[in-house]
């Protein structure tokens, strides 16, 4: 049985293997290996993982993990972005795992406590021009296209770019 629950340091390894593993099965036809790799060693290491476990706040409401006889196989987390707006930061699940209602039950927690804690009601997230997996995964949930934007965490030689999507909540 699967059980979501607010992640706390017992599971910062499994958060870290399960965004891994999704960012690089999410963008690995899309993305160099470099960026790819510079973006999971930036925000997926476990030393930063404990810290926003343990640390939460309006401006990110902690982690959420999606558990499964021991072994994370989701992670998802946000935080409000104004006032009014939430957003998702960050939503993965094992890549094997796909399609098995796990990302919504995850969706789900993440926007229950912007909506309940934090009054939000609008919800926004950003996906990656070309990520065939979240794109349809957010319109089905919603979420409406807004404009498109310099991508997160580009150097200077790099031009990927992020659509920005929003629903009210």
């Amino acid at each position: 049985m699967i059980k979501i629950c607010k992640a706390n340091h017992e599971h910062v390894q499994g958060i870290s293997k399960v965004c891994s593993d999704g960012y690089r099965a999410t963008y690995s036809e899309t993305h160099t290996k470099q960026y790819i790799e510079r973006i999971i060693n930036e925000f997926y290491n476990p030393e930063r993982l404990l810290d926003e476990v343990i640390n939460s706040s309006r401006h990110w409401g902690g982690y959420f993990v999606a558990v499964e006889n021991g072994e994370v196989i989701g992670a998802g987390g946000g935080g409000m972005i104004n006032e009014t707006a939430g957003e998702v930061f960050v939503l993965y699940l094992n890549p094997n795992r796909r399609n098995e209602g796990i990302g919504t039950k995850l969706l789900d927690a993440i926007t229950k406590q912007q909506k309940e804690e934090f009054y939000a009601a609008e919800q926004w997230v950003s996906v990656q021009k070309g990520n065939s997996k979240g794109i349809p995964f957010y319109e089905a949930r919603g979420f409406v296209f807004q404009h498109e934007q310099h991508g997160y965490g580009n150097a200077a030689e790099e031009n990927y770019v992020s659509l920005r999507y929003c629903r009210l909540i």
